[in-house]
């Protein structure tokens, strides 16, 4: 490592981690210093707060910021664009009761960073029911089909969805939140051209489908998880709903 390069690397490490900065700096340069490791910290806790858009808002400023201080030192940004900052937030708030006021927040946050990922993924043709209805009916039993890239399924543990769309839709002013009930359930989430939906899974064997078919398993094989869950006789018919919605929904594609 050349001198340029360890200059480099020091100057990092004194801003991002406040690491000293001997032999760098000259009379009140040190206060200079300071200002960058300020606006460092602050840049990073303003785009975790644009990338948990309703978070900040369910926990109040001071609870919020104190759980982001906290992050930033946990976890500081290894990312070159900060639109990803933020990626462990969920998991980091499950080890920190003593930061999170409810458990439902880890919810809120993981529905959150959901919708904000969903925005970003790739996009595909989606798959229309003309081209399956033109599939011969030997071909059904091994056809694998695709889900957009945008779709993931959350466990979730509290219905924080009505609290989401109270905070979402609440303006400027500190909307009135439905207090949060327990429920585990699994939460949808995708994105349709340019915008992002969610909807609760119909029951346990939409989701149980939708988890089958991100593993890349055959039609016969939802048809099989379809037959435990409802019975042979009904199977099928459950199945071909299921998929008739996600057609209409953009869920399939090419």
């Amino acid at each position: 490592m050349n001198t340029l390069a360890q200059q480099q690397h020091q100057l990092l490490a004194a801003i991002v981690d406040a690491a000293p900065a001997e032999g760098m700096l000259r009379g009140r340069e040190p206060s200079l210093l300071r200002i960058y490791q300020h606006a460092y910290a602050a840049r990073l806790l303003g785009a975790l707060r644009d990338n948990h858009g309703v978070l900040p808002r369910a926990m109040g400023d001071e609870a919020f910021d104190a759980l982001a201080l906290a992050y930033l030192q946990a976890h500081p940004s290894r990312q070159p664009s900060i639109r990803w900052f933020g990626d462990r937030l969920a998991q980091f708030m499950a080890t920190r009761d003593d930061l999170v006021p409810h458990p439902a927040l880890i919810d809120l946050a993981r529905m959150e960073w959901a919708l904000r990922t969903a925005f970003d993924a790739a996009d595909a043709a989606s798959l229309s029911a003309a081209a399956l209805a033109q599939l011969p009916s030997p071909a059904w039993p091994e056809l694998v089909l695709r889900l957009h890239p945008s779709v993931q399924l959350l466990a979730l543990g509290w219905r924080i969805e009505p609290a989401w769309r109270a905070l979402q839709s609440g303006g400027d002013d500190e909307p009135e939140l439905p207090e949060p009930q327990p429920g585990l359930h699994t939460l949808l989430v995708w994105r349709a051209g340019l915008e992002t939906r969610w909807r609760s899974a119909a029951s346990e064997l939409e989701a149980t489908l939708l988890a089958a078919l991100m593993r890349g398993e055959p039609f016969a094989a939802l048809c099989g998880h379809a037959a435990q869950s409802v019975g042979a006789g009904e199977a099928a018919v459950r199945v071909v709903g299921a998929l008739h919605q996600w057609l209409a929904e953009g869920l399939l594609v090419e």
